[in-house]
């Protein structure tokens, strides 16, 4: 299947997004867009987002998706300000509404409605559309969170979002609210069980010890020979053990909170207050002597 595929690696929060173009039609679709946001000073800017769309300019694409894998928990989505600047459709896995009922009372959300309607379309499990001409095939892969999906394009390329890292880093944490390292252990091998040869195109990097270059692509055959931590053999079991005992000793990601807050309103940052400006919320977690 003939298809134009560019990555763009945000190295602050270790994101690739990818532009995936059909040369026959010249229309596009971006998956998993990041919002530039330095986290000490409040500051947010499209910079990297204006860069995908520059891309798509200059090969003469028209954006007519903008997909999510998941809500992210380490950055902010530029969803919004892609879709204003293309009138694209913001799309993510039915699920998010799960995501949104446990997060809504985290931060006290009365402007996230629970149903998903922030987004233009929630996919479900085996629904399919198109980019242009080219044919994607939605697969629900929970786990990590309950709303993740990756997206077939063809029969040969998958977006699987953060369900598996490159081989020598391993698999996806599955501690959050709502993740499950059983169910993540089932949807890596519904994957796992396409064709060998089939290509995974991943949503993050961290250059696992002795390897000097980031990477995001890989292939079926390739996880199953060699990722460290679901290669041929390895037991539900066994890797639900190392999952549950791995993920006890990881902190959160440094932007899970404006993140979370944002993607779940799909990328929507807080409406502007009476003076003007827009405000992120921390929720407390109180000591007893505090409380």
């Amino acid at each position: 299947m003939n298809v134009q595929i560019q990555a763009f690696f945000d190295e602050p929060t270790n994101t690739v997004s990818y532009l995936v173009i059909d040369p026959a039609t010249r229309e596009a679709a971006i998956i998993d867009p990041v919002l530039d946001y330095d986290h000490r000073s409040g500051r947010a800017s499209a910079e990297s987002a204006g860069r995908i769309l520059e891309a798509a300019r200059q090969q003469s694409a028209t954006v007519a998706w903008i997909l999510e894998t998941h809500a992210h928990a380490d950055h902010l989505s530029a969803a919004p300000w892609l879709k204003r600047q293309t009138g694209a459709q913001v799309g993510i896995g039915e699920h998010i509404r799960e995501v949104q009922t446990i997060f809504r009372p985290v931060f006290n959300l009365d402007d996230v409605s629970g149903d998903g309607s922030e987004f233009d379309r929630l996919f479900r499990d085996g629904e399919t559309f198109t980019i242009g001409k080219l044919p994607v095939e939605v697969l629900h892969t929970p786990g990590h969170t309950p709303a993740c999906v990756s997206y077939r394009i063809g029969q040969d390329r998958v977006f699987v979002g953060d369900t598996l890292f490159m081989p020598d880093y391993g698999t996806a944490r599955a501690d959050f609210p709502g993740g499950d390292a059983a169910v993540l252990y089932r949807s890596i091998h519904r994957l796992l069980s396409l064709p060998p040869q089939t290509r995974l195109y991943l949503c993050h990097d961290y250059k696992a010890p002795g390897r000097s270059e980031y990477a995001w692509e890989t292939t079926v055959a390739e996880q199953l020979e060699h990722n460290v931590h679901v290669h041929r053999g390895v037991s539900e079991a066994e890797f639900v053990a190392m999952r549950n005992e791995r993920d006890a000793t990881l902190a959160a990601p440094t932007l899970l909170l404006p993140s979370i807050q944002v993607n779940i309103r799909a990328g929507r940052l807080p409406h502007a207050e009476a003076n003007g400006g827009r405000y992120l919320k921390i929720p407390l977690r109180l000591a007893p002597e505090l409380a």
